[in-house]
């Protein structure tokens, strides 16, 4: 059975190159039928915190990549990496090392020096200590490192680079485990992948240094090699590694700000993959299409424009009442009263051609919902007359449609003599509060009359 993972560590937000990770990882393996797995890798203790475990679950449930077994922790597992060390020191594959880090930091200064590549040089090697009469010292516990091969290289096939060689000449004897047993990211991941039997290990290129290291650990435990697929970096539209400067890059603040969770789904799933031209797709389509040989090679590059035209697309599809229910508390946080105001989804009917974002569709909506404030400014004394006419004709029409309300205005312009904008502006301004709008005559048709008229008439009194 496929069984692929997801393993962020919880310092922080899910930012959208762990979810586009966690995407093709979750995808695979609902294609093939396979399990996904979430992992929480916690050994960063002093940044990892609750609520950081929080938001990254948070975030998955909101993009709907649910999965099937988990969250395991790797804190809750250092028992199991200690026992899995103990039997490669056992093996003659691991053993301890006492050096400090002022000895550690000095030997590679002369390395430096030397003009060689810093590392780690194998003193604490059980037959090297003997030789140079190292004794264990009694005043601090030790780390557990790896004995790397001296010799040789490690060969791999990653589905989505190829094939890939490393010499053993130019990997040190890492450390497994840290003096206070807690294992380092290049243990924990073998063992947790061993255990939980990942076959296919997708993550970003990033890690792919860090691949060679971890071939030679399953090979010293005598396991099978999982299938590596690095997926490419994303970057900027500078060509950077995506950051903060680049705009949001938490999945959770796309939310707040109103982006729908299938746009950036859809969105992601085309940052280094694709499947001919399409631009648009529904999940079912993408899970039908989705292989790890169609990954590109190359970084992906994030365009913010083109996220927001494409929540565009799926906020103009969806229904009304569904965006309604969207839009509603956002509307409310701002102050808005949805009670006495008009219906919401035909609001949203109106106004989501125009809006790239729930958060813009709510904005445009608040001048249904909430106060216009004052207008005098826009009103001269030219225009007053026409105004009450207008609230008049407005109030005298048998039915409240758009076209019947536009033929009123129109009359009035007609009669004073008015170019349509002269009056529209005021008339936006009093009874919305904003200088524009969509087409006239469907806002106000709306609006409702009783709203029209006691905005107009309170403005006329006053």
């Amino acid at each position: 059975m496929i069984r692929t993972r997801f393993a962020p560590s919880p310092t922080g937000y899910l930012h959208v190159g762990g979810a586009r990770t966690a995407l093709f990882s979750w995808a695979y393996a609902r294609k093939h039928g396979g399990k996904f797995i979430l992992r929480i890798e916690d050994t960063d203790v002093g940044r990892s915190t609750d609520e950081s475990v929080q938001a990254i679950l948070d975030a998955m449930r909101w993009i709907e990549l649910d999965w099937d077994e988990g969250p395991f922790f790797q804190m809750q597992r250092l028992a199991r990496y200690k026992e899995v060390a103990d039997r490669l020191i056992e093996q003659g594959k691991a053993y301890r090392c006492w050096a400090t880090r002022e000895e550690l930091d000095a030997m590679r200064e002369r390395q430096r020096a030397r003009g060689e590549k810093p590392r780690y040089d194998g003193r604490w090697r059980p037959e090297r200590a003997k030789v140079a009469g190292l004794v264990p010292p009694s005043d601090r516990p030790p780390v557990v490192r790896f004995r790397n091969p001296d010799e040789g290289e490690v060969v791999f096939h990653d589905v989505v680079k190829g094939s890939i060689t490393v010499s053993n000449a130019e990997l040190d004897d890492l450390v497994l485990v840290r003096a206070d047993g807690v294992p380092t990211y290049n243990f924990g991941v073998v063992v947790d992948d061993l255990d939980m039997s990942i076959t296919h290990v997708i993550r970003g290129d990033d890690h792919v240094n860090n691949t060679p290291r971890q071939v030679n650990i399953f090979r010293a435990l005598g396991a099978q090699l999982p299938q590596f697929a690095h997926v490419p970096m994303i970057l900027g539209a500078d060509g950077e590694r995506l950051s903060k400067r680049h705009g949001a890059v938490s999945v959770m603040q796309y939310r707040e700000d109103g982006y729908l969770p299938e746009a950036l789904v859809n969105y992601l799933a085309r940052l280094g993959w694709s499947h001919g031209d399409e631009e648009m797709f529904t999940l079912e389509q993408f899970l039908r299409w989705f292989d790890l040989a169609h990954i590109s090679r190359s970084a992906a590059q994030f365009n913010p424009e083109k996220l927001r035209w494409l929540n565009h697309q799926y906020l103009r599809h969806r229904p009304d009442a569904d965006l309604a229910g969207l839009v509603a508390p956002r509307i409310e946080r701002d102050g808005g009263k949805l009670s006495g105001g008009p219906e919401l989804a035909a609001v949203v009917a109106l106004l989501k051609e125009r809006s790239e974002t729930l958060e813009a569709l709510a904005r445009e909506a608040m001048m249904f919902y909430g106060e216009p404030g004052a207008a005098r400014d826009s009103v001269t004394g030219e225009v007053r007359p026409a105004l009450a006419e207008l609230a008049a004709a407005f109030a005298a029409l048998g039915d409240w449609r758009a076209e019947s309300v536009m033929s009123a205005i129109q009359t009035v312009i007609d009669k004073h003599k008015l170019k349509l904008p002269k009056l529209a502006m005021p008339l936006r301004m009093i009874v919305f509060g904003r200088a524009q709008t969509p087409n006239l005559g469907p806002v106000l048709a709306l609006a409702g009359r009783k709203r029209v008229l006691e905005r107009l008439q309170a403005h006329l009194s006053a």
